[in-house]
């Protein structure tokens, strides 16, 4: 992907520079990018000079340390910190609140995430030069407002283009102003309207809650009066202040995630999510149950279908609307007949996609996070590895209604991580050691060369792993 912001390799020292010798990035930049407010506020940088070097447009260097405060808990925000503190510049991270996983990486720290002033002067008094929000409701709470208001940069996208994701009827107003391939859909807004429109149709629907629901906000109805009673379930939680009745479509789904700097995308591997609890797509709906990526039926030239079609026109048309989206644009896909179509869009990485696609990268993550967040896109920090991922979700006794908690959990140290990765999302550490703390408990990622061997080397460790109640899915990868 062409970028108008071309890296320097890192480099140790300048001859006359009188920097001390650690790494720093050089960005070749234009003189309005310098008055851009991220780059006038220098006091999150350890080092920042202009350089003459053979461009004709000013060049910035960074000689610098980052330090990141990392927002959630769960497997998603381990994989972040695991993959932010591999990065080059990574000095010092802070999760709120973390989980076990986490804290391998730096410090969790028990905070209230709802009061931004003081969460902003713990910024402040650590010196975070980033921010990084794993789950949705912080984003839609405009908890990235409130740090770019302050001058900390932030990955992840404002209140107003986190609505892409926080409200599933402002999604379609998106998509059907750039025509964007999506399932027709009717919004209501009372679960009456809802009910009388489901029995005048004759048909059933896919029922959604408008608002965020933790991926439980979904009922895909066989029947008029499975209709009506997703309606009535939906629309007695939070998120089901409006209702959502739409066509459904038939396909095999696929996951792209995309790094983004209010303009362009880098996209991800794609990954295949596995929602329901049991083999065979049966079961309740959950967080999600395993992944698998690259898909390999997602082609180059698909990929680039899907970016450019379904993905491209919802970032023009934020930043056309005065709020661009930075951070992770994720396009939930359904492959139909006709082509890719849009399900549904996600503001920030998923879980458990995050724990499967994040080991197929190398390079400067956390560079790449901050050039996002302050504008400047670097496509070239990154690069895709070749082989596959499959990541198995490991539950508790219970899930998803009443997940147990205190279970002792062993057998986790004695993997081998190169080969498997093991990422906690509902643990904790008890008076006997690492137990059960929420619903779903692990992420077991295996790597391989193939699909086949990244799969048997994420079952072989979940079969290592034992805690009371322990349940997962078989048929994950199994393509």
């Amino acid at each position: 992907m062409a970028s108008t912001y071309q890296p320097i390799r890192q480099r140790h020292r300048l001859r006359e520079g009188g920097l001390r010798s650690t790494p720093f990035v050089a960005l070749q930049c234009s003189p309005a990018t310098l008055c851009h407010p991220a780059m006038l506020s220098l006091s999150h940088l350890n080092h920042a000079i202009l350089v003459a070097l053979a461009y004709k447009t000013p060049t910035i260097v960074i000689d610098r340390t980052m330090n990141v405060l990392l927002i959630g808990s769960g497997g998603r925000e381990h994989a972040l910190a695991w993959k932010i503190a591999s990065s080059p510049g990574f000095t010092k991270l802070l999760t709120i609140p973390g989980n076990p996983g986490t804290g391998r990486y730096g410090r969790n720290v028990p905070f209230p995430l709802t009061d931004y002033p003081a969460l902003i002067d713990l910024a402040q008094q650590e010196k975070i030069d980033l921010l990084v929000v794993g789950p949705d409701n912080p984003l839609a709470d405009g908890i990235v407002d409130a740090f770019q208001a302050a001058g900390i940069p932030a990955f992840g996208p404002t209140a107003a283009a986190a609505r892409i994701e926080s409200s599933k009827s402002f999604a379609k107003e998106i998509m059907a102003a750039t025509g964007v391939p999506t399932a027709q859909s009717h919004v209501f807004a009372s679960a009456d309207e809802a009910a009388a429109f489901a029995r005048n149709s004759g048909k059933a629907w896919v029922v959604k809650a408008d608002g965020l629901a933790l991926g439980k906000g979904v009922i895909v109805a066989e029947t008029v009066d499975e209709t009506l009673a997703a309606i009535a379930k939906l629309s007695a939680i939070p998120a089901g202040h409006h209702l959502l009745l739409e066509e459904r479509l038939y396909g095999r789904e696929v996951s792209v995630q995309a790094l983004c700097d209010g303009e362009r995308l880098w996209p991800l591997p794609p990954a295949r999510d596995h929602k329901r609890l049991e083999e065979g797509d049966r079961g309740p709906n959950t967080g999600g149950m395993g992944v698998i990526a690259p898909v390999d039926e997602v082609t180059p030239a698909l990929l680039d279908e899907i970016v450019n079609r379904c993905m491209q026109p919802v970032v023009n048309e934020l930043a056309a609307r005065g709020t661009p989206f930075r951070g992770l644009l994720y396009a939930g896909i359904i492959l139909t007949a006709d082509g890719p179509k849009v399900l549904e869009f996600n503001a920030r990485f998923g879980d458990p996609e995050a724990q499967t696609v994040l080991p197929l990268l190398e390079g400067d993550f956390l560079g790449a996070l901050y050039a996002c967040a302050t504008g400047h896109m670097q496509p070239n920090l990154l690069r895709r590895r070749k082989g596959y991922a499959v990541c198995v979700i490991l539950c508790a006794a219970g899930y998803p209604d009443r997940p147990r908690k205190g279970d002792l959990i062993r057998g986790v140290e004695a993997l081998d991580e190169d080969q498997v990765l093991v990422f906690h999302a509902g643990t904790a550490i008890g008076p006997n050691g690492l137990c059960t703390a929420g619903g779903r408990v692990l992420g077991v990622t295996g790597l391989g060369s193939t699909l086949r061997q990244a799969r048997e080397r994420a079952y072989a460790a979940a079969d290592q792993i034992r805690f009371e109640g322990k349940h997962f899915r078989r048929d994950i990868g199994q393509e």
